[in-house]
């Protein structure tokens, strides 16, 4: 029996750096599952790297014939924008594997895989004052800043991440970034 590790947290918390780093350290022995969106590709992103890129076509026929396991959609700036996993053949080895997502993320796959697999949450926590910073200055760094985006993101996190969703979640362990290196140690010491 693999298990599902679902890395997750507020957007900025350094959920992408902690993956990489964690992806070096198995070198392997962890997979990657990579989520799919509807949203436009960001500057320096290549599809199926962090994301396989698509559209609302491919999105209706993945989920008429039930190879989404969970799906997500919000509101944006810019319209609706659809996250989702694919049942895609990336669960069936025995290797763990490792995804970035949500608590919604970690709750539908575990519904979907019910007993047999085991699915870790690794819930990551940042200061929202770093967070901010850390977003604004990506965010500079687009040839398009999106600042209501970033805005819309940072507020609707409060409410996606509070306490008594994580509560119900059963998610009760977190790990603090306020220093990368740190971070991804106690994290790889927790597998």
């Amino acid at each position: 029996m693999n298990r599902i590790f679902v890395l997750m947290g507020k957007s900025s918390s350094g959920k992408d750096s902690i993956f990489r780093e964690l992806m070096k350290m198995y070198d392997g022995r962890i997979k990657t599952i990579v989520p799919y969106t509807t949203r436009p590709m960001r500057d320096g992103e290549e599809n199926g790297d962090e994301y396989v890129f698509t559209d609302d076509k491919e999105f209706e026929r993945l989920r008429s014939t039930g190879k989404i396991i969970e799906e997500r959609s919000y509101n944006t700036i810019q319209g609706l924008w659809r996250y989702f996993t694919v049942n895609d053949g990336s669960f069936d080895d025995d290797t763990d594997v490792m995804i970035i997502g949500t608590i919604d993320t970690y709750l539908s796959i575990s519904r979907f895989f019910g007993d047999k697999k085991t699915v870790i949450p690794i819930y990551i926590e940042c200061d929202d004052g770093e967070r901010l910073i850390r977003a604004v200055n990506r965010e500079k760094k687009r040839q398009e800043p999106q600042y209501k985006e970033l805005c819309r993101r940072f507020l609707s996190d409060d409410e996606d991440f509070s306490e008594e969703n994580l509560k119900k979640a059963g998610i009760e362990k977190s790990f603090f970034n306020d220093d990368l290196m740190r971070c991804v140690k106690e994290i790889a010491e927790s597998l």
